[in-house]
């Protein structure tokens, strides 16, 4: 019988225990079934494996339980669990005893059983706009980071900037059941997002607004882009063009009014020939400059409402024979990492995306531990890089 269950589904395997002489290890076959186990078990070849792999220490050897962890850390087990699912309020002591117990047993969480036992997933659904995007990516990971510490894991998922398709995301993780949403800006209604919330946690970027069961985080892009130009006008620059966002995105359109609030503020007439359109990608950068210069309307300094389109502004101005900051000053927003390795260094607003990930994964560990979270969002700063210069007079 031993024969004949070896031609099937057997695998080799070396243990470190079982030798035939130096220097070689002695190879044995481990079956994949229970009655290929017991029949193995049966000879004495069997046998012998068997007790040397549960004298080492292997795979045999009986697991790591909650309440183990909890004995060697002199807490209850409930309290472990907490801690491992993020919703303990309990003394940094403790919290370190639990890690320690954990790290030297080798304990490693369940999520079938921790499922089961609390009605949950450990699943986040998470709708970004773009996998992609250099800027949210850093938003994902920053989610990623925050939630992986409390043992829960993000599923990502495109919207597009369509709310339809944003709303077939959302349909998607619920029927993976996961236990919130994260919704990183996007084109939903409120009304669809409180929608949401009366089934699952929702936490929102990128709006303000309340509900019940939902946080928002909101960034001052109207102070950022003010920022900008008001530094652009501090140089010196009075002829400004702006670059702008897709004007349906809530982003593009509180940057257009910092941009005007900041000329206004400085006394200075808004010139809707130094407005150009943008889609917040490096194309549209290009082609608003292939524009600007086509009106051949004075400027001496471009903000663009991102870095991307900064960036394609930056290659359009080169192409054009026109130098960065010699010629014509540039300002981006948002601060994303290439803004740092561009030559020369763009001038930007720094959107800490990032941070603004972590915050959201926290404020969702605080409705499903059933707090209310207060969190704030840092402010927008200018980063001044060497994209800009003051005006030669």
């Amino acid at each position: 019988m031993v024969g004949t269950l070896i031609k099937r589904e057997w695998r080799w395997a070396c243990h470190p225990v079982l030798r035939a002489g130096p220097p070689r290890e002695s190879v044995f076959l481990i079956p994949y079934s229970y009655l290929e186990c017991a029949a193995i078990r049966r000879t004495t070849f069997g046998t012998s494996v068997h007790k040397a792999i549960r004298g080492s220490g292997g795979a045999a050897t009986g697991k790591v339980t909650l309440e183990m962890v909890a004995e060697r850390a002199g807490v209850s087990p409930s309290t472990v669990s907490r801690i491992l699912n993020g919703t303990a309020v309990v003394s940094e002591e403790k919290r370190k005893a639990v890690d320690r117990a954990v790290a030297k047993l080798g304990f490693v969480p369940n999520p079938v059983a921790r499922g089961l036992a609390g009605g949950r997933t450990f699943s986040i659904g998470v709708v970004t706009q773009a996998i992609d995007s250099p800027f949210y990516g850093r938003a994902l990971r920053g989610i990623e980071e925050a939630l992986g510490g409390a043992g829960y894991s993000p599923l990502f998922m495109s919207g597009h900037w369509h709310a339809d398709e944003e709303a077939r995301c959302i349909d998607v993780l619920r029927q993976r059941r996961v236990d919130g949403l994260i919704v990183l800006t996007g084109r939903l209604s409120n009304a669809a997002l409180r929608t949401a919330a009366r089934s699952l946690p929702v936490v929102v970027t990128g709006r303000k607004f309340k509900a019940p069961n939902l946080v928002s985080l909101d960034f001052d892009n109207c102070e950022g882009a003010r920022l900008a130009t008001a530094h652009l006008i501090g140089l010196g620059h009075r002829r400004i063009a702006f670059i702008t966002g897709d004007p349906k995105h809530p982003d593009a359109v509180e940057r257009r009014n910092g941009y005007e609030a900041a000329l206004a503020a400085a006394g200075l007439r808004l010139d809707p020939n130094l407005v150009l359109p943008g889609n917040f990608n490096e194309q549209s950068g290009m082609e608003a400059v292939d524009t600007l210069l086509a009106r051949r309307t004075p400027f001496s300094a471009i903000f663009a409402a991102n870095d991307q389109m900064a960036f394609g502004a930056m290659l359009g101005l080169f192409h054009r024979g026109q130098s960065v900051p010699g010629d014509v000053s540039l300002v981006g927003f948002d601060d994303i990492a290439g803004s740092l390795y561009m030559v020369p260094g763009l001038t930007t607003v720094h959107y800490p995306i990032h941070e603004i990930g972590q915050l959201a994964a926290r404020a969702m560990l605080s409705l499903l531990a059933g707090e209310r979270p207060s969190l704030d969002v840092p402010a927008p700063r200018l980063v001044v890089r060497d994209s800009t210069r003051p005006l030669a007079s």
